[in-house]
């Protein structure tokens, strides 16, 4: 069986329908900003994670060279009291004439 509403009754419905919509509305409204805020968001992070990567080449070439340099200083610190050494004797030896 059908009932009949009165038209106050209606116009409770209809009222609270258009509060439903313009909610419905507005939720859309934060969606799409949150959205449009979460896609600028990954957008630099993206770019922050590019320039990371630059970054942290940049360091691995730096730590190469510095492990380079590293094994080069640990040459010369083994080779050098040898050349002083040697030199020494050689000017001694040439002082004494021998």
């Amino acid at each position: 069986m059908t009932e009949l509403i009165t038209r106050d009754e209606f116009d409770q419905l209809a009222a609270r329908l258009g509060i439903l919509e313009r909610e419905v509305d507005g939720e859309k409204m934060v969606t799409r900003h949150v959205l449009s805020e979460a896609r600028r968001t990954s957008d630099r992070v993206a770019a922050l994670e590019a320039r990371l990567d630059r970054m942290e080449r940049k360091v691995d070439d730096i730590g190469r060279r510095l492990a380079e340099l590293d094994g080069k200083l640990t040459v010369l610190t083994t080779t050098l009291p040898r050349i002083v050494a040697d030199a020494l004797r050689a000017a001694l030896r040439e002082r004494d004439g021998r």
